[in-house]
């Protein structure tokens, strides 16, 4: 069964109307832009930094979407957990339906088993599989649809230290051979340019730090139907956070599922040295884009940022997370006192 195609969420894809694709194309060409950290430019739409291709997608998600009641959007800033997040919930969901020895995860990758909100959705949207109501997503929360605000779908939300998000995010561009495309043409940025950019907020769907806090302020505002979760947390007590998700997604372990040992084989099946080994993930490139299916599987470590990064880079980002946050909490108490 192909998990990326089937029953359509809408009858049309509104992006094959050449109308619609020249309206974004004028919102999008007012834009404040910057060049991007590869040869491309990003675009500057409601307070964060886009490619030009997500963006076309999130103009097209943002007019068109319309949700499940009981969709569940995966959600996070870029390499900072995506693909585990979306393979552990993906797993969790259809676990009543398929034994984990034949799991579709083992056949499939996981962003062809979660499909992106502004990438693969939005620019086929027949491509939606009403089924299995997951859909991931990078788009900041403040941007996400209205439609999805207004329905109350649940969300889970991972965000990663951002000295490791950096670095990985770094690799990940630096790495990124593109089908079709002449890599000489093609070259990211040094590191330590790339490093400036992304303290400056200028990196694709950045600035990191108001990404990750406009979920968290969403997720103290509503609990009961935000989930926030660290990836360092996930490594840790992988058991216990992959029961916390089954039980916030609607999806609980059963007393006899936790005897013979279902939640260890979840978090053995989406364990990234499984994963990483499969020929799925090895070869190929994703459905619907350029990017080599391989370069989502790294390290998936923690602290690997010690190999890339200068003690002061690192004591910066350091600063700025501070900072950022402490102004985050002030907002979010100025708040709390505003409501009670």
């Amino acid at each position: 069964m192909d998990f990326s195609s089937s029953k359509s969420n809408e009858k049309k894809d509104h992006r094959s109307d050449l109308k619609t694709l020249n309206l974004y194309n004028e919102i999008i060409s007012t834009l404040p832009k910057r060049k991007g950290w590869k040869s491309g430019e990003f675009y500057h739409y409601q307070g964060f930094w886009h490619t030009f291709f997500y963006l076309e997608g999130l103009l097209s998600a943002q007019q068109h979407f319309k949700p499940q009641t009981n969709d569940i959007i995966v959600s996070s800033f870029p390499k900072t957990g995506t693909t585990w997040l979306k393979a552990l919930s993906f797993a969790i969901m259809t676990r009543s339906s398929f034994d984990i020895s034949a799991s579709p995860l083992l056949t499939t990758t996981p962003h062809e088993c979660v499909l992106s909100l502004e990438g693969a959705l939005a620019h086929n949207s027949f491509h939606r599989n009403q089924d299995i109501p997951l859909i991931g997503t990078h788009v900041p929360y403040t941007s996400l649809p209205k439609s999805i605000i207004d329905s109350g779908c649940k969300i889970i939300y991972i965000c990663r230290d951002p000295k490791d998000t950096f670095v990985s995010l770094w690799q990940f561009a630096r790495n990124a051979n593109l089908k079709g495309v002449d890599s000489s043409t093609n070259e990211v940025a040094e590191l330590e340019k790339a490093f400036e950019l992304f303290c400056d907020g200028v990196t694709v769907y950045g600035p990191y730090w108001d990404h990750v806090l406009g979920y968290w302020k969403a997720s103290l505002e509503s609990p009961e139907r935000i989930l926030f979760l660290k990836f360092e947390d996930l490594k840790k007590e992988a058991l216990f956070y992959v029961k916390k998700i089954a039980e916030f997604m609607g999806y609980p372990f059963s007393l006899e599922e936790e005897e013979k040992g279902m939640v260890q084989k979840i978090v053995d099946l989406c364990s990234f040295q499984n994963l990483s080994e499969l020929e799925v993930n090895k070869s190929g490139h994703l459905h619907g884009y350029l990017f080599e299916k391989k370069l989502f599987f790294r390290k998936g470590e923690t602290g690997d940022w010690k190999n890339h990064l200068t003690p002061t880079m690192a004591t910066r980002l350091d600063q700025i997370t501070e900072q950022k946050l402490r102004d985050g909490a002030m907002e979010a108490r100025k708040r709390e006192l505003v409501t009670t």
